[in-house]
């Protein structure tokens, strides 16, 4: 793939001052020329071509729906600070938006001499910090903070999850997920939207469940409270920029959380998706073999029939990072479908109603892998309101605190509250 350092802004000039009066309407400032409802991904040899060497040819967006600026973006692949992005008026706003007196206290976490997370000190047994990577830990020791996704509660159910994206040489790939009618929760990175703005509108267009995977991919715990700020604040909007939809989800690089970076995600409305089902795709080929990885998928699929998932279902981590990690998709997919009750995507396995800011109602439906239905989104005209992001019956912890404490989360906790006690 190749990275350019470029920026994607709007054609119109953003309004960023409406994110100092109150972080949760940060989403408001965002622009875009795409209308979500009406996608047409330019056809030019990129994205009609399944060359992976065709295809990764660098482009140059049609200015109708992208122009660059390189100055009201992070470099790419770089963290989502640099440029002088902390800086600008419009992060500023934001980041004076947030009670950080109400924030965890919680230290920065850091690597030791061979780049991994040091773990060094830290009391796994309590886990006083819900920390991920040292715990595995998914359910935040704070009140105040999302509840991280981890399975499909549906018995028998594969969570189909792409991480990654948008990448250069998808096309044949996603080819294949329309052919087999599979939808699936794409994991776009901020710094590849910039890059491959066309394959983000492809995304969309084919019906897949969009979210955010941070701007440059760091382990999230390593990085201060301005910084992951940045992280979700850039690459919402270049997701928002290239979609014309910004993500109420996101996804943790190497599953790295714990509660302060939970804590500031929820600032923003955003909840985690982590995983219970590893296929260590990425390392095919690289740390491990490809014999090894298609054994994790063995052994996976081989869950589906044998009472492994009989009351609940999976998550699974898997990429689009390159031809490797999607021909072993595509390899096992049909494998997948024969051994599971049903393949789709996280919005749609926990039932929720609205997986964007917008008005974007998902109507994917659950046993959609066994129908013939290709499943779809539905956009009415206006803004979304700020209403509960799943079914109860879906156990996703909706409510937020400070800038997120919105009357529609209230009054729809309260129709909660009064079933559980009919």
């Amino acid at each position: 793939m190749q990275i350019r350092t470029f920026a994607l802004s709007a054609a119109i000039a953003q309004v960023a001052t409406l994110v100092a009066a109150d972080a949760s309407a940060y989403w408001k400032s965002f622009t875009s020329q795409v209308d979500p409802k009406n996608i047409t991904v330019p056809s030019i040899e990129q994205t009609a071509s399944i060359d992976p060497a065709q295809e990764c040819v660098y482009y140059n967006p049609e200015t109708s729906l992208f122009t660059f600026k390189a100055s009201e973006w992070p470099s790419i692949w770089e963290v989502a600070t640099t440029n002088g992005m902390n800086e600008t008026t419009e992060f500023l706003n934001l980041y004076n938006s947030i009670d950080w007196t109400k924030a965890p206290n919680i230290t920065v976490r850091t690597l030791d001499g061979d780049g991994n997370l040091d773990t060094t000190g830290y009391d796994s047994t309590k886990d006083p910090d819900c920390w991920w990577s040292a715990t595995t830990c998914t359910t935040p020791k704070i009140s105040d903070v999302n509840e991280d996704i981890s399975r499909c509660p549906e018995p028998e159910t594969w969570g189909l999850t792409y991480d990654d994206g948008p990448n250069c040489s998808h096309n044949a790939f996603y080819d294949y997920l329309q052919e087999k009618k599979l939808k699936a929760s794409m994991f776009y990175i901020g710094s590849n939207v910039v890059d491959w703005p066309y394959g983000a509108m492809r995304g969309v267009l084919d019906g897949h469940h969009i979210a955010s995977h941070t701007w440059s991919h760091p382990q999230m715990t390593t990085k201060t409270n301005q910084e992951v700020l940045a992280e979700f604040y850039y690459t919402q909007k270049a997701i928002k920029l290239a979609t014309g939809l910004t993500p109420r989800y996101w996804r943790p690089p190497y599953g790295d959380v714990d509660d302060r970076v939970r804590w500031i995600a929820s600032q923003l409305g955003l909840t985690a998706v982590i995983w219970n089902l590893d296929t260590d795709d990425w390392s095919a080929g690289v740390t491990t073999t490809v014999e090894a990885v298609e054994q994790s998928y063995a052994d996976f699929i081989t869950m589906g029939t044998n009472g492994t998932f009989a009351n609940s279902g999976n998550i699974v981590l898997t990429h689009e990072i390159n031809n490797e990690t999607m021909s072993l998709a595509v390899e096992n997919l049909p494998k997948i479908i024969s051994a599971y009750k049903q393949v789709i995507d996280v919005a749609t396995c926990y039932n929720i109603s609205y997986p964007y800011f917008e008005d974007f109602e998902w109507t994917n439906v659950l046993n959609g892998t066994k129908s013939n239905a290709s499943g779809s989104a539905t956009i009415s005209g206006s803004d979304a309101s700020a209403s509960n992001v799943a079914t109860p019956a879906a156990k996703v912890n909706a409510s937020t605190s400070g800038a997120m404490s919105l009357i529609p989360n209230l009054v729809m906790a309260s129709v909660f509250i009064a079933a559980l006690l009919l």
